[in-house]
């Protein structure tokens, strides 16, 4: 069987450069085609854009075209042809797929959980990535709530794992958290397990239209306007986590605490199109260290094993996502596209910063 697949391909050098191309695909030898049913389209997305050559997010799924990339999504797909021992035809599995509406895979490692994608092209990158998850096998999976699953389940883990970086290095000294994008899934997934804890005040940073519905949320014990960090009493020794990327923002806040601020972890890249002219430029404080969360997934997996550590995050999954889409207060809205027109309008959206961070935005092709 091949699959006529369409797939969103975007210039490299300019996110606003895109447009859907056709191909045809076939499983290859000994593989599976899987078609895409639905993934999310969050700020997490254009991170993974706009740091896809630093982070060679560009590599998952190779372009048809020179110069051009496919943005990764979360989601589920179905197999619609295997050759593969251990997969049929209609089995489903959560994972990372391309921007798109197929998947051809090398599946090894086949047992009733799953499998991890052989594909020579992704081996060099981090294997959280390559692993498929069964969704007859997966302690996280809702078939209640596929929708909010897509849009925050990858968001969710690394804020679990962010929590879980900072209490394992004593917040690095600081008495409070700074956490800027306030309104991003992964910062108010980060703050929820934070203030948990409570032995750390944790602050959320966003801009002024977004106040309102950070502080809605409840997961933080205070919410600051980016202009007024100022206010925030400089002698506090706090610990930065920078979902948002701005080099104008770090720099107020390296500048304003100084030697206060004990951390700088940056998660992602929410402000993308900021001005960078000043990013790079020596500032007061520590340097900038980069967070992985793959890294501190294996370190994690290491120390506890997977069984332990599976069963931990899907008792935190159905705990946070339980409070995120309570109907009565729900943190997340769905928002459903279908076929090209309204994947490339959401895209757009997404990529200029007019969706509302109410909003999730689910597709499928």
């Amino acid at each position: 069987m091949s699959a006529e697949a369409t797939t969103f391909i975007v210039k490299r050098t300019n996110l606003h450069d895109g447009r859907f191309v056709t191909t045809t695909l076939d499983a290859p030898a000994g593989g599976a085609l899987l078609k895409i049913d639905r993934f999310a389209l969050t700020a997490n997305n254009i991170t993974y854009a706009a740091m896809g050559e630093a982070m060679k997010y560009w590599n998952f799924f190779p372009a048809p075209e020179a110069g051009y990339g496919v943005i990764p999504v979360w989601g589920f797909g179905t197999v619609i042809e295997t050759q593969a021992d251990g997969l049929s035809a209609g089995d489903r599995f959560y994972g990372y797929f391309p921007f798109g509406s197929h998947l051809a895979v090398g599946p090894v490692r086949i047992s009733g959980q799953g499998f991890t994608d052989l594909a020579g092209h992704r081996q060099a990158m981090a294997g959280v990535y390559n692993n498929y998850t069964s969704t007859t096998a997966d302690a996280l999976y809702r078939s209640s709530n596929e929708a909010e699953q897509v849009l925050l389940r990858p968001l969710f883990t690394t804020s679990f794992v962010i929590d879980d970086f900072l209490a394992d290095n004593s917040y690095f000294g600081a008495k409070a958290v700074l956490l800027t994008s306030a309104s991003s899934k992964t910062a108010y997934g980060a703050a929820y397990f934070l203030k948990k804890r409570e032995q750390i005040e944790v602050i959320g940073l966003t801009s002024r239209s977004n106040v309102d519905y950070v502080t809605g949320l409840g997961c933080y014990d205070r919410v600051v306007v980016y202009d007024d960090i100022g206010q925030i009493s400089n002698d506090l020794p706090v610990t930065l986590v920078d979902m948002a990327g701005n080099a104008t923002v770090r720099a107020s806040i390296h500048h304003h605490f100084r030697d206060s601020l004990k951390y700088d972890c940056a998660v992602g890249a929410t402000n993308w199109d900021a001005d960078r002219s000043g990013a790079g430029a020596p500032l007061p404080g520590p340097k900038t260290e980069m967070f992985f969360a793959p890294t501190v997934i294996a370190k994690r997996i290491g120390l506890q094993g997977p069984k332990a550590f599976g069963e931990a995050l899907a008792a935190a999954w159905h705990e946070f996502s339980e409070c995120a889409c309570n109907p009565k207060k729900p943190w997340i809205r769905v928002v459903a596209g279908k076929g090209r027109s309204d994947a490339e309008r959401l895209y757009h959206q997404t990529l200029e910063g007019k969706t509302k961070p109410l909003d999730g935005i689910v597709l499928s092709l």
